[in-house]
């Protein structure tokens, strides 16, 4: 189980940075070395490095958390392998800090044991460019995630690591490092999915019952979609978003006692995670994706 860490951008952050970046450098070899995926070879730890040297030096937008106002077949089995750290980035079309954080999500997408989904928020829209994939839903999770910490505060772009740690504005390096520190965990529940049409089957045994029941979310998203912004902070920018939340719905709730066996309905050809989830939001015990 991991400590809950806040990383934020602070005064002093470019030192921390020069100071930071042979250790982090390392964290990103490790993490492309570990990733077999014949799409992300291990060489690509280079571009990524790349995008984090300039992404570091970009600083978070800020909003007080209670000022935001939320309006309202075939079988496919999930591979086994490393368990999941799932990335979720808190991101807007109309905030100007946060295409480097839209780059390194991008850079995520396809490394083997790191599920990445960009969930865009609709606080930003009044500025003068209306997120198209932006969701009162989605803001009402960042809100959540802050309000289970005693925060008044959401940030973009923001980016929380399997539920527990959250970076504030786009420290990639650090979200690097806090991958592999979760991949290292060791986590009480095994999660398999498989898909045939539309329906997903979802297994799951945890090794130890949960103080509280947890949580089975069905997540979906768009792989990818380039768009060119009109209006707003980043007007006459055409940037390409990577796994785009469209739908985020819990399907079932699971105490850990026995053995755990459920479908849901996904119709459509997008993919589909299944995320094992302390409520809250709180810790993601388990995840698994599929194409």
């Amino acid at each position: 189980m991991s400590t809950r860490r806040t990383i934020a951008v602070t005064a002093g952050f470019c030192i921390a940075f020069a100071a930071g970046l042979a250790r982090a450098e390392d964290a990103l070899q490790k993490l492309a070395a570990a990733d077999a995926s014949p799409a992300r070879p291990a060489g690509t730890a280079a571009d990524l490095a790349a995008t984090l040297r300039s992404a570091q030096t970009q600083r978070p937008a800020v909003v007080p958390a209670e000022a935001v106002t939320p309006t309202q077949g075939s079988h496919d089995p999930a591979q086994a392998g490393h368990p999941a750290v799932v990335v979720e980035l808190f991101t807007s079309q109309g905030c100007s800090s946060c295409p480097p954080a839209d780059e390194v999500l991008g850079q995520l997408v396809g490394r083997k044991g790191v599920i990445p989904l960009a969930l865009h928020v609709d606080y930003w829209d009044y500025i003068g460019w209306t997120d198209k994939f932006g969701s009162a839903a989605n803001t009402a999770r960042q809100k959540a995630y802050a309000q289970a910490i005693g925060s008044r505060t959401i940030y973009t772009p923001q980016m929380i690591i399997e539920g527990d740690d959250r970076v504030e504005g786009p420290r990639p390096l650090d979200v690097a490092e806090l991958i592999q520190e979760h991949r290292a965990e060791v986590t009480p529940v095994s999660l398999s999915i498989s898909r045939e049409g539309d329906t997903v089957r979802i297994a799951a045994t945890s090794s130890q019952p949960f103080a509280k029941n947890v949580l089975v979310e069905l997540v979906r998203y768009l792989p990818e979609q380039t768009v060119t912004i009109a209006r707003g902070e980043n007007a006459g920018r055409t940037i390409t978003y990577h796994n785009i939340v469209t739908a985020w719905q819990t399907v079932g709730t699971w105490d850990g006692t026995a053995p755990m066996e459920l479908q849901a309905t996904a119709a459509g050809s997008q993919p589909v995670v299944v995320i094992v989830q302390q409520s809250g939001p709180g810790e993601i015990l388990a995840a698994a994706a599929l194409r």
